[in-house]
């Protein structure tokens, strides 16, 4: 290994001495990756989890570049959704359909907030907070509505952003670039141009009217919620051509690449001098092997299909506003005065009106549970002959909480697995990422589920602020109708004191009728 690269690692190894292994790579590294790939595949993957990092290990194990301290390049982009969304990618269905493809096609509708950067694979969750803190810092002044204005020449097509918001939006980029600076060490360049979002670039002089006619189709007023998207791409690939692979392929020499449907393909277009007619040489994305491949066995793929989604950040006044509506109300409540409504206040409820139709329900499968994974006789296989919990393997959990009437209740109410933990933990760390907002929680009675909801709460850093309100309403009632028996679940009671911030002051209707019984609640607390 090279004096640099030697020196890289120990800054990797050093620093994590420093800050411990984080909850993706401490898999990674029990499986006896070393830190330095197993970091470099959680970058590759987006760092969403360990699982997709060891499959993207696997995959590469014959990839020469694997140890080389090679890092990707990310850029920030403002991305719309919704109705807005719909329409440009109509758009982009229909120009590409009667004008053929063009530059733009090559990459999803966006703003380019700033130019590809490099970070090292170590450094990568510090881009993650520098989103968020300037999200943050941000939201409340973004503009609930981006106007977009209609520009045309003889070779571009787009909508630029008037002067006002773009403003904002390049003072978030502006600090996102700093927040980088300071956490990352990297150097970003915010976009000095004007903010523009290209639906057309490069194309026939000809299809100028054609696609003018289709963007007047385009109402960019209509309903948006802006998202910041971080992104990455392999920096070697930057100038290839990308190819999707149709067919499965198996190689008859070994100089050749394995193929299977959806793979993609880096091909140079200056490096095919040595290939036979209908034979290209490329880089597979999957393995990171390089060898000859038949042509007709794939088709052109977009710059972008290649490129890794990490972290988003959705702009949202909706909280802001109803905390401060929450705030007026209270100050009338206790007879303070109340400030006359100006023309800033009437826009705020306008857009609160418009952010409540907006609201959505978020809904969340409990985690992996014990008995998916060790079957039916789970219990058996974890219980001392004097009814004692004892854990006979790593994937089932630390310990159980207490239920009065003991450890055979949990036959018919298991918990979650050790992974089944860790998931809802990365369910909870991909919504504190997404910048999504939660009000309320409610789950099913299961204990699965009052976990996994404890989890998710717990990496929003809301567990105390939040209570769980237990439903029986959510629960499968009709597994066990037809059965003889329902399960036994743990009472508030039990839940409150094995540490669940459960309400209990959560009042539910429930009328859900098993083999003939009304299910009601008893006054006990149980179910």
């Amino acid at each position: 290994m090279a004096a640099g690269e030697t020196q890289l690692y120990a800054k990797v190894s050093n620093k994590l001495k420093v800050r411990g292994p984080s909850l993706l790579l401490e898999p990674l590294l029990g499986m006896g990756f070393p830190v330095h790939t197993a970091l470099k595949a959680l970058a590759a993957t987006g760092r969403k989890t360990a699982e997709e990092a060891s499959d993207w290990l696997r995959c590469h194990r014959n990839d020469p570049s694997l140890d080389d301290p090679i890092p990707q390049e990310y850029a920030l982009f403002l991305c719309p959704t919704g109705s807005l969304l719909e329409q440009l990618q109509e758009f982009w269905r229909e120009s590409k359909r009667q004008c053929t493809k063009n530059r733009a096609h090559e990459i999803f509708p966006h703003i380019t907030l700033c130019d590809f950067f490099t970070c090292e694979d170590h450094k990568v969750e510090c881009l993650y907070e520098a989103l968020k803190r300037a999200g943050d810092r941000i939201r409340g002044s973004f503009p609930l509505v981006v106007p977009l204005a209609l520009h045309s020449s003889i070779s571009y097509l787009g909508f630029f952003v008037s002067d006002s918001p773009a403003d904002v939006i390049r003072e978030f980029a502006t600090t996102f670039a700093m927040e980088v600076a300071v956490l990352a060490d990297c150097t970003v360049k915010p976009c000095a141009k004007q903010l523009h979002l290209t639906l057309a670039h490069k194309f026939y002089p000809h299809h100028q009217r054609t696609l003018e006619q289709l963007a007047r189709a385009i109402h960019p007023g209509h309903s948006c919620q802006w998202t910041a998207v971080l992104y990455s791409r392999d920096m070697r690939f930057v100038h290839y051509q990308t190819l999707r692979a149709l067919f499965q392929y198996k190689p008859q020499n070994e100089d050749e690449l394995t193929l299977s449907p959806g793979d993609y393909i880096f091909v140079d277009p200056t490096q095919q001098e040595e290939t036979s007619e209908g034979w290209v040489i490329g880089t597979s994305q999957r393995t990171g092997c390089r060898g000859f491949l038949p042509e007709n066995y794939t088709e052109q793929a977009n710059e972008s299909d290649t490129w890794v989604k990490h972290r988003t950040y959705t702009f949202s006044l909706a909280m802001d506003l109803i905390s401060r509506k929450d705030g007026e109300a209270s100050s009338r409540r206790n007879g303070e005065p109340h400030p006359p409504q100006t023309p800033r206040d009437v826009s705020s409820i306008q857009a609160l009106q418009a952010t409540i139709a907006r609201k959505s329900v978020l809904v969340v499968r409990h985690g992996e549970r014990v008995d998916q994974i060790f079957g039916k006789s789970w219990l058996q296989q974890c219980s001392t002959p004097d009814g004692k919990y004892y854990r006979p393997d790593l994937n089932f959990p630390c310990s159980l909480p207490r239920r009065s009437s003991g450890i055979k209740d949990f036959e018919n109410d298991p918990p979650l697995s050790s992974c089944g933990i860790f998931q809802s933990r990365m369910a909870g760390e991909a919504l504190l990422d997404s910048g999504i907002r939660i009000t309320s929680v409610f789950t099913s009675p299961a204990l699965r589920c009052v976990q996994t909801a404890k989890h998710i709460l717990e990496e929003l850093k809301l567990e105390k602020t939040i209570k769980i309100r237990v439903e029986p309403g959510i629960f499968e009632w009709t597994k066990w109708e037809s059965g003889k028996t329902t399960p036994t679940l743990m009472t508030l009671d039990e839940l409150q004191e094995a540490g669940f911030n459960v309400s209990m002051d959560y009042r539910f209707l429930l009328w859900v009728c098993a083999s003939a019984k009304k299910i009601k609640r008893k006054g006990n607390g149980s179910w």
